[in-house]
């Protein structure tokens, strides 16, 4: 089946690495745009977007991320901190931080609809991007009220989940698809 929508599915892939071209204004308002008409649990749109293109910020909260992950057993952190280079983001020009509802069982959910929906949209728009849930770790550090506050976090809100954007500077083959993963029922 040919279909415009699929093939923009099939061809969005994790990017990490990013030119250090930033992003248009037109760009992130059309990728705002496509997050905020996400659906939502009741309507409640329980997210927050915080659009950060101060690296100095970034910076600050990968080191933060680091300290966390190196309090972890060697067993239990990612691969990825095994390259002393790695950096959270990527580098990558645009990163956007969803906030939400600590209260509502359904801000997980709601943050992963919206952040798909982000990612997305950067594809249609010849951007890359990488979906981002280890940031979560610069939130436990001492340094968490202060990022909560720098990133504009509503009152009592906290971090669901992030993702990095730009123009890519890699390339990337398509994972394999697991075809066990559908069972119908009739």
């Amino acid at each position: 089946m040919e279909n415009a929508t699929l093939k923009l599915i099939a061809s969005r892939r994790s990017h990490r690495a990013y030119e250090k071209t930033p992003l248009t204004a037109e760009q992130i308002d059309a990728i705002l745009k496509a997050a905020v008409e996400s659906p939502s649990a009741v309507n409640r749109q329980p997210w927050h977007f915080t659009v950060v293109r101060n690296q100095k910020l970034l910076d600050e909260m990968n080191q933060a991320v680091w300290e966390q992950m190196m309090l972890r057993n060697p067993e239990q952190r990612s691969p990825r901190f095994r390259d002393g280079g790695f950096h959270v983001f990527y580098h990558a020009p645009a990163v956007v931080f969803i906030s939400g509802m600590p209260d509502n069982p359904y801000t997980p959910v709601d943050g992963g609809i919206a952040v798909e929906n982000i990612a997305l949209a950067a594809e249609s728009l010849g951007l890359g991007s990488v979906i981002l849930g280890m940031p979560r770790d610069a939130f436990k550090g001492e340094k968490a009220d202060e990022f909560r506050r720098a990133l504009h976090f509503p009152e009592g809100w906290d971090f669901v989940i992030a993702i990095a954007l730009g123009v890519p500077a890699d390339t990337k083959d398509a994972h394999p698809v697991k075809e066990d993963r559908i069972s119908f029922v009739d």
